[in-house]
């Protein structure tokens, strides 16, 4: 194998200001999320809707940046993540601001699905962790996770941040703040992004630079079919995610935890998120490999999914809240670095938009779920068990997945 091309120092460098760029981006971009779930009962209080109403909206974020993803994976293949960053900063920030000014749950849907969903968002995860994935080499795994820990640090500190000012000035005006913030500080940041990464390498030197030798491990399956079952995996992970995270600060108050503790148990799940993003995924994929990883992870979401409706005291909660974030937020880098891994690095874009988009659909199925299953049952217990239940049929995928898994022939390197 010929030697790999060590990256110029300057490349080197500027790596480590996109990471940084990325990261800050994610985090306040997703404080757009944090804000509709710490203000779901307020919403709903204020204009006398069923708590489904704001659930929708939650969900139509969702599907709406997953199916933006697609294109702007696209976009990104071809022009590079500083266009599509800049669209996401202004479409964020000015959907969060026209947010506070809805009458009616149409406008709501509308602003959450497109602007925000469609538009903005689409912008986000997908786009800005394939991209890092081009500035990285050996350390890729942990790049992807210390840039995804964006959304984990966002859900840390948005909540009580969010609920300080909805206490103090309504929740009107708590988004309008927050959406000009945005726009102060997403739009200097989409600027540092418009530098191109460097050339991609041939397949065996990406290999080689990711630390990945010749004769390890390979997953012997079609592209289109390890692309559908990533699909299918995520969905069913997704919505098991997705239930605790939009839902978990309703149910906290509504079990008689008071509103500012009930946000911070939102927070200490997503602080858990992000000491396994940023410092334990990314050295676990480089052990035991990205699909074991998942394995691993999502095995704790599961467990401590299941675990959430039986819990009544507050220091309780907190330690299973603190779990299910560690579960949670270690999956967020896998999938991406399976794409990386496995699939054509010139259509990563693409092919991590597809997956992330049926992510995407996974969190709007949890998210509306929970709001359905209260409306229906009074509480959200069922609704957390039935997301146990989409949980064991990714982990029965992931298994397949890792079975698949064996040694190449010395001409089976695949590209």
């Amino acid at each position: 194998m010929p030697p790999v091309p060590a990256p110029r120092i300057a490349d080197r460098h500027y790596a480590l200001i996109v990471a940084a760029a990325s990261l800050l981006m994610l985090f306040v971009a997703n404080g757009a999320l944090f804000m509709l779930v710490v203000a779901m009962k307020d919403i709903a209080a204020t204009f006398d809707w069923p708590r489904s109403v704001p659930s929708t909206a939650y969900s139509l974020q969702f599907i709406g940046g997953g199916l933006g993803g697609i294109v702007m994976g696209w976009w990104l293949d071809r022009a590079g993540m500083g266009k599509p960053a800049l669209l996401g900063a202004l479409t964020i920030g000015s959907g969060a601001i026209l947010v506070s000014q809805v009458d009616g749950p149409l406008e709501l849907w509308a602003i959450y699905g497109l602007l925000i969903g469609l538009i903005g968002n689409a912008t986000m995860f997908s786009p800005l962790v394939t991209n890092i994935t081009r500035w990285f080499g050996r350390n890729r795994g942990m790049a992807v996770g210390i840039v995804t820990s964006g959304q984990s640090l966002a859900g840390f500190l948005w909540p009580p941040v969010f609920e300080l000012g909805i206490g103090a000035f309504g929740w009107r005006d708590t988004y309008l703040y927050y959406g000009l913030f945005a726009l102060v500080t997403m739009v200097p940041l989409s600027l540092v992004l418009r530098r191109r990464p460097p050339p991609p390498l041939s397949a065996e030197a990406l290999r080689a630079q990711a630390g990945i030798d010749a004769d390890a491990p390979v997953l012997h399956l079609q592209p289109a079919t390890l692309l559908a079952l990533l699909c299918a995996a995520i969905v069913g992970c997704c919505i098991a995610m997705s239930l605790p995270i939009a839902h978990l600060k309703s149910h906290a108050t509504d079990i008689g935890i008071e509103p500012l503790q009930a946000a911070s148990v939102l927070s200490v799940l997503l602080a858990g998120s992000f000491v396994a993003r940023a410092l334990v995924s990314g050295l676990l994929i480089g052990w035991i490999g990205g699909l074991r990883t998942l394995f691993f992870f999502s095995a704790i979401q599961a467990m401590t999914l299941g675990l959430l409706p039986f819990i009544g005291g507050l220091w309780t909660l907190y330690a299973v809240a603190a779990l299910f974030g560690f579960g949670y937020g270690g999956i967020g880098p896998t999938y991406p670095v399976v794409v990386r891994e496995f699939l054509p690095e010139e259509s990563a874009g693409r092919y991590t938009a597809t997956v992330i988009m049926f992510g995407t659909f996974g969190m709007a199925i949890g998210g509306w779920l929970g709001g359905f299953g209260f409306d229906l049952t009074g509480g959200y217990q069922s609704a957390f068990l039935g997301g146990v239940g989409f949980n064991v049929v990714n982990l029965l995928i992931v298994c397949f997945l890792i079975g698949a898994t064996r040694r190449p022939r010395a001409s089976a390197v695949p590209a």
